[in-house]
Protein backbone atom coordinates (compact mmCIF):
# COMPACT_ATOMS: atom_id res chain seq x y z
CA UNK A 1 0.00 0.00 0.00
CA UNK A 2 3.24 2.02 0.01
CA UNK A 3 2.54 5.06 -2.09
CA UNK A 4 6.10 5.38 -4.96
CA UNK A 5 7.41 8.22 -6.04
CA UNK A 6 5.41 8.59 -9.34
CA UNK A 7 6.86 8.06 -12.92
CA UNK A 8 6.21 11.08 -15.46
CA UNK A 9 5.24 9.57 -18.69
CA UNK A 10 3.37 11.01 -22.01
CA UNK A 11 0.28 8.40 -22.41
CA UNK A 12 -1.88 9.17 -25.51
CA UNK A 13 -4.53 6.47 -23.93
CA UNK A 14 -7.98 8.00 -24.19
CA UNK A 15 -8.99 6.70 -20.98
CA UNK A 16 -5.90 7.11 -19.50
CA UNK A 17 -5.78 11.10 -20.20
CA UNK A 18 -9.29 11.19 -18.78
CA UNK A 19 -8.32 9.55 -15.64
CA UNK A 20 -5.37 11.43 -15.35
CA UNK A 21 -7.67 14.48 -15.64
CA UNK A 22 -10.17 13.72 -12.81
CA UNK A 23 -7.13 12.67 -10.58
CA UNK A 24 -5.50 16.55 -11.17
CA UNK A 25 -8.98 18.14 -10.06
CA UNK A 26 -9.28 15.67 -7.04
CA UNK A 27 -5.76 16.74 -5.77
CA UNK A 28 -6.67 20.36 -6.41
CA UNK A 29 -9.74 20.17 -4.25
CA UNK A 30 -7.96 18.65 -1.59
CA UNK A 31 -4.96 20.37 -1.30
CA UNK A 32 -7.78 23.79 -1.24
CA UNK A 33 -9.32 21.90 1.77
CA UNK A 34 -5.90 21.99 3.65
CA UNK A 35 -5.26 25.53 2.46
CA UNK A 36 -8.77 27.23 3.64
CA UNK A 37 -9.52 24.75 6.70
CA UNK A 38 -8.31 24.50 9.91
CA UNK A 39 -9.47 21.17 11.02
CA UNK A 40 -10.07 19.03 7.91
CA UNK A 41 -11.29 15.08 8.25
CA UNK A 42 -11.39 11.97 5.86
CA UNK A 43 -14.41 10.32 6.28
CA UNK A 44 -13.29 6.41 5.53
CA UNK A 45 -15.08 3.47 5.39
CA UNK A 46 -13.09 1.22 4.18
CA UNK A 47 -14.83 0.72 1.06
CA UNK A 48 -13.39 1.37 -2.98
CA UNK A 49 -14.14 5.38 -3.13
CA UNK A 50 -12.66 6.36 0.23
CA UNK A 51 -9.44 4.11 -0.08
CA UNK A 52 -9.34 6.13 -3.64
CA UNK A 53 -9.38 9.35 -1.72
CA UNK A 54 -7.21 8.34 0.78
CA UNK A 55 -4.44 7.51 -2.41
CA UNK A 56 -5.53 11.09 -3.74
CA UNK A 57 -4.50 12.41 -0.70
CA UNK A 58 -1.23 10.90 -0.64
CA UNK A 59 -0.55 12.02 -3.66
CA UNK A 60 -1.50 15.76 -2.71
CA UNK A 61 1.26 15.99 -0.08
CA UNK A 62 3.97 13.47 -1.09
CA UNK A 63 6.23 13.07 0.30
CA UNK A 64 4.66 14.50 3.28
CA UNK A 65 2.56 12.39 4.68
CA UNK A 66 -1.77 13.13 4.92
CA UNK A 67 -1.80 15.67 7.13
CA UNK A 68 -5.49 15.12 8.62
CA UNK A 69 -7.08 12.39 10.44
CA UNK A 70 -9.15 9.52 9.32
CA UNK A 71 -12.41 9.21 10.53
CA UNK A 72 -14.92 5.78 10.52
CA UNK A 73 -18.18 6.31 12.08
CA UNK A 74 -18.29 2.56 12.44
CA UNK A 75 -22.04 0.84 12.91
CA UNK A 76 -20.87 -2.80 14.36
CA UNK A 77 -22.63 -4.12 11.12
CA UNK A 78 -19.37 -3.41 8.95
CA UNK A 79 -18.38 -7.07 6.87
CA UNK A 80 -15.24 -7.93 9.01
CA UNK A 81 -13.29 -7.78 5.79
CA UNK A 82 -13.72 -4.12 5.57
CA UNK A 83 -12.98 -3.33 9.24
CA UNK A 84 -9.53 -5.77 8.68
CA UNK A 85 -8.23 -4.09 5.53
CA UNK A 86 -9.21 -0.79 7.58
CA UNK A 87 -7.21 -1.49 10.54
CA UNK A 88 -4.08 -2.89 8.38
CA UNK A 89 -4.11 0.26 5.73
CA UNK A 90 -3.74 3.00 8.30
CA UNK A 91 -0.89 0.90 10.19
CA UNK A 92 0.92 0.12 7.16
CA UNK A 93 0.62 4.09 6.16
CA UNK A 94 1.22 5.91 9.62
CA UNK A 95 -2.36 7.10 9.56
CA UNK A 96 -4.20 8.55 12.78
CA UNK A 97 -7.51 6.62 12.68
CA UNK A 98 -10.85 7.81 14.86
CA UNK A 99 -13.51 5.68 14.85
CA UNK A 100 -16.95 6.87 16.98
CA UNK A 101 -19.00 3.78 16.93
CA UNK A 102 -23.27 4.05 16.68
CA UNK A 103 -23.69 1.53 19.45
CA UNK A 104 -22.42 4.05 21.73
CA UNK A 105 -24.73 6.53 20.45
CA UNK A 106 -27.80 3.51 20.86
CA UNK A 107 -26.46 3.15 24.48
CA UNK A 108 -26.51 6.76 25.75
CA UNK A 109 -30.45 6.32 24.38
CA UNK A 110 -29.97 9.03 21.41
CA UNK A 111 -30.97 6.69 19.02
CA UNK A 112 -33.28 4.36 18.81
CA UNK A 113 -31.95 0.40 17.44
CA UNK A 114 -34.71 -0.52 14.51
CA UNK A 115 -36.37 -4.07 14.72
CA UNK A 116 -37.58 -6.04 11.86
CA UNK A 117 -37.56 -7.36 8.51
CA UNK A 118 -35.90 -4.09 6.91
CA UNK A 119 -33.72 -2.90 9.97
CA UNK A 120 -30.74 -1.41 9.94
CA UNK A 121 -28.02 0.68 11.45
CA UNK A 122 -26.95 2.92 8.62
CA UNK A 123 -29.16 6.22 8.99
CA UNK A 124 -28.03 5.91 12.65
CA UNK A 125 -24.67 6.92 11.99
CA UNK A 126 -26.08 10.43 11.12
CA UNK A 127 -26.58 11.16 14.99
CA UNK A 128 -23.04 9.68 15.48
CA UNK A 129 -21.10 11.67 12.79
CA UNK A 130 -22.31 14.56 13.91
CA UNK A 131 -21.00 14.15 17.60
CA UNK A 132 -18.23 13.45 16.64
CA UNK A 133 -17.68 16.41 14.59
CA UNK A 134 -18.87 18.80 17.12
CA UNK A 135 -16.19 17.11 19.61
CA UNK A 136 -13.73 17.26 17.31
CA UNK A 137 -14.95 20.68 15.97
CA UNK A 138 -14.19 19.38 12.52
CA UNK A 139 -14.74 22.25 10.02
CA UNK A 140 -14.43 20.11 6.68
CA UNK A 141 -15.43 16.60 6.05
CA UNK A 142 -14.14 15.07 3.41
CA UNK A 143 -16.23 12.25 1.97
CA UNK A 144 -16.53 10.00 -1.38
CA UNK A 145 -20.05 10.69 -2.89
CA UNK A 146 -20.10 11.01 -6.08
CA UNK A 147 -22.96 12.45 -8.46
CA UNK A 148 -24.13 9.20 -10.22
CA UNK A 149 -24.56 7.31 -7.59
CA UNK A 150 -28.24 8.91 -6.89
CA UNK A 151 -30.22 11.89 -7.97
CA UNK A 152 -29.91 13.79 -4.22
CA UNK A 153 -26.19 13.06 -4.63
CA UNK A 154 -26.77 14.69 -8.00
CA UNK A 155 -27.37 18.71 -6.23
CA UNK A 156 -24.41 18.78 -4.38
CA UNK A 157 -21.68 21.23 -4.71
CA UNK A 158 -18.03 19.63 -4.08
CA UNK A 159 -17.93 22.10 -1.19
CA UNK A 160 -21.10 21.70 0.23
CA UNK A 161 -22.36 23.62 3.67
CA UNK A 162 -24.24 22.64 6.18
CA UNK A 163 -25.30 24.55 9.01
CA UNK A 164 -24.91 24.29 12.90
CA UNK A 165 -27.51 21.24 12.64
CA UNK A 166 -25.32 19.47 10.22
CA UNK A 167 -27.90 19.87 8.05
CA UNK A 168 -28.52 20.27 4.34
CA UNK A 169 -30.30 22.40 2.33
CA UNK A 170 -30.24 22.74 -1.03
CA UNK A 171 -31.45 26.03 -1.42
CA UNK A 172 -28.56 27.59 0.71
CA UNK A 173 -25.84 26.26 -1.53
CA UNK A 174 -23.58 28.96 -3.30
CA UNK A 175 -22.93 28.52 -7.09
CA UNK A 176 -19.62 26.69 -7.72
CA UNK A 177 -17.19 27.39 -10.49
CA UNK A 178 -14.40 25.21 -10.59
CA UNK A 179 -10.65 26.81 -9.21
CA UNK A 180 -12.96 29.29 -7.07
CA UNK A 181 -13.86 27.19 -4.23
CA UNK A 182 -15.86 28.84 -1.59
CA UNK A 183 -15.02 27.65 1.68
CA UNK A 184 -16.12 30.93 3.90
CA UNK A 185 -18.28 29.76 6.38
CA UNK A 186 -20.09 31.24 9.44
CA UNK A 187 -19.68 29.93 12.86
CA UNK A 188 -20.97 26.69 13.82
CA UNK A 189 -21.33 25.63 9.85
CA UNK A 190 -19.18 22.92 8.64
CA UNK A 191 -18.78 21.62 4.69
CA UNK A 192 -18.80 18.66 3.30
CA UNK A 193 -16.12 17.91 0.28
CA UNK A 194 -16.46 15.35 -2.21
CA UNK A 195 -13.08 15.36 -4.35
CA UNK A 196 -14.16 12.76 -6.60
CA UNK A 197 -17.86 13.96 -7.47
CA UNK A 198 -17.38 14.45 -11.13
CA UNK A 199 -15.94 10.59 -10.98
CA UNK A 200 -18.45 7.57 -11.99
CA UNK A 201 -18.24 3.88 -10.63
CA UNK A 202 -16.61 3.12 -13.68
CA UNK A 203 -13.47 5.73 -12.96
CA UNK A 204 -13.08 4.65 -9.54
CA UNK A 205 -12.58 1.17 -10.86
CA UNK A 206 -10.35 2.37 -13.51
CA UNK A 207 -8.35 4.48 -11.06
CA UNK A 208 -8.00 1.72 -9.10
CA UNK A 209 -6.64 -0.69 -12.12
CA UNK A 210 -4.23 2.10 -13.19
CA UNK A 211 -2.77 2.49 -9.52
CA UNK A 212 -2.60 -1.12 -8.69
CA UNK A 213 -4.75 0.39 -5.24
CA UNK A 214 -5.48 -2.96 -3.13
CA UNK A 215 -9.21 -3.04 -1.72
CA UNK A 216 -10.97 -5.62 0.28
CA UNK A 217 -11.54 -8.86 -0.47
CA UNK A 218 -15.08 -8.77 -0.35
CA UNK A 219 -15.24 -6.76 -3.69
CA UNK A 220 -14.30 -9.37 -5.52
CA UNK A 221 -16.41 -12.77 -6.47
CA UNK A 222 -15.81 -15.32 -3.67
CA UNK A 223 -18.61 -17.90 -2.23
CA UNK A 224 -21.24 -17.05 0.63
CA UNK A 225 -23.94 -18.59 2.00
CA UNK A 226 -26.96 -16.23 0.81
CA UNK A 227 -30.40 -16.16 0.69
CA UNK A 228 -33.02 -14.13 -1.14
CA UNK A 229 -35.40 -11.41 -0.54
CA UNK A 230 -36.91 -8.81 -2.54
CA UNK A 231 -35.14 -10.20 -5.35
CA UNK A 232 -31.56 -9.43 -3.78
CA UNK A 233 -28.84 -11.50 -2.28
CA UNK A 234 -27.82 -11.09 1.25
CA UNK A 235 -25.42 -12.53 3.85
CA UNK A 236 -26.13 -15.12 5.64
CA UNK A 237 -23.33 -15.60 7.34
CA UNK A 238 -22.98 -13.10 10.20
CA UNK A 239 -26.12 -13.56 12.78
CA UNK A 240 -26.60 -9.73 11.66
CA UNK A 241 -29.06 -9.29 8.46
CA UNK A 242 -32.78 -10.14 9.40
CA UNK A 243 -33.79 -13.37 7.85
CA UNK A 244 -37.32 -14.99 7.98
CA UNK A 245 -37.21 -18.95 9.03
CA UNK A 246 -38.94 -19.34 5.51
CA UNK A 247 -35.72 -17.53 3.43
CA UNK A 248 -33.57 -20.40 2.20
CA UNK A 249 -29.99 -20.37 2.75
CA UNK A 250 -27.77 -21.39 -0.30
CA UNK A 251 -24.11 -21.04 -1.04
CA UNK A 252 -23.45 -18.81 -4.03
CA UNK A 253 -20.79 -17.11 -6.14
CA UNK A 254 -21.01 -13.40 -5.41
CA UNK A 255 -19.23 -10.31 -5.05
CA UNK A 256 -20.26 -6.70 -3.39
CA UNK A 257 -20.29 -3.78 -5.20
CA UNK A 258 -20.62 -1.39 -2.09
CA UNK A 259 -19.86 -2.36 1.67
CA UNK A 260 -22.17 0.01 3.74
CA UNK A 261 -23.89 -1.87 6.72
CA UNK A 262 -24.13 -5.51 6.22
CA UNK A 263 -27.64 -4.86 6.99
CA UNK A 264 -28.52 -2.87 3.88
CA UNK A 265 -26.29 -3.91 1.27
CA UNK A 266 -26.91 -6.93 -1.04
CA UNK A 267 -24.47 -9.09 -2.97
CA UNK A 268 -24.61 -9.43 -6.54
CA UNK A 269 -24.26 -12.70 -8.50
CA UNK A 270 -20.36 -12.21 -10.00
CA UNK A 271 -17.53 -14.25 -11.43
CA UNK A 272 -15.20 -11.00 -10.88
CA UNK A 273 -12.32 -12.05 -9.30
CA UNK A 274 -9.71 -9.64 -10.39
CA UNK A 275 -9.80 -5.97 -11.30
CA UNK A 276 -9.63 -6.68 -14.69
CA UNK A 277 -12.93 -8.78 -14.60
CA UNK A 278 -14.50 -5.77 -12.24
CA UNK A 279 -13.63 -3.60 -14.82
CA UNK A 280 -15.29 -5.23 -17.56
CA UNK A 281 -18.67 -6.26 -15.71
CA UNK A 282 -19.17 -2.82 -14.28
CA UNK A 283 -18.86 -1.43 -17.76
CA UNK A 284 -21.45 -3.64 -19.00
CA UNK A 285 -23.88 -3.25 -15.80
CA UNK A 286 -26.88 -1.34 -16.74
CA UNK A 287 -27.71 -1.32 -12.65
CA UNK A 288 -26.54 0.97 -10.39
CA UNK A 289 -23.87 0.15 -7.62
CA UNK A 290 -27.08 1.78 -5.07
CA UNK A 291 -29.90 -0.74 -6.96
CA UNK A 292 -27.64 -3.31 -4.05
CA UNK A 293 -28.92 -0.48 -0.97
CA UNK A 294 -32.44 -1.36 0.74
CA UNK A 295 -31.91 1.94 2.62
CA UNK A 296 -32.06 4.02 -0.94
CA UNK A 297 -35.30 2.27 -1.51
CA UNK A 298 -37.53 2.74 1.87
CA UNK A 299 -39.07 5.70 0.21
CA UNK A 300 -38.26 8.13 -3.45
CA UNK A 301 -36.58 10.98 -1.44
CA UNK A 302 -35.02 8.33 1.10
CA UNK A 303 -31.50 9.75 0.53
CA UNK A 304 -32.25 13.66 0.16
CA UNK A 305 -34.18 13.03 3.93
CA UNK A 306 -31.00 11.67 5.27
CA UNK A 307 -28.78 14.46 4.20
CA UNK A 308 -31.30 17.50 5.27
CA UNK A 309 -30.74 15.38 8.69
CA UNK A 310 -27.44 15.34 8.22
CA UNK A 311 -26.47 12.43 6.80
CA UNK A 312 -23.06 12.46 4.79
Amino acid sequence: MELKEPEVQLDLNENTSHINALENEAIYIIREVAAQFERPVLLFSGGKDSITLVRLAQKAFWPAKIPFPLMHIDTGHNFPETIEFRDRLVKELGLELIVRNVQDSIDQGKVKEESGRYSSRNTLQTTTLLDAIEEFKFDACIGGARRDEEKARAKERIFSVRDDFGQWDERNQRPELFDMLNGQIELGQNVRVFPISNWTELDVWSYIKEEKIEIPSIYFAHKRKTFLRDGMIWSAEDGIVYREEDEVVEERLVRFRTVGDMSCTAAVLSDAVSIDKVVEEIRDSTISERGARIDDKRSEAAMEKRKQQGYF
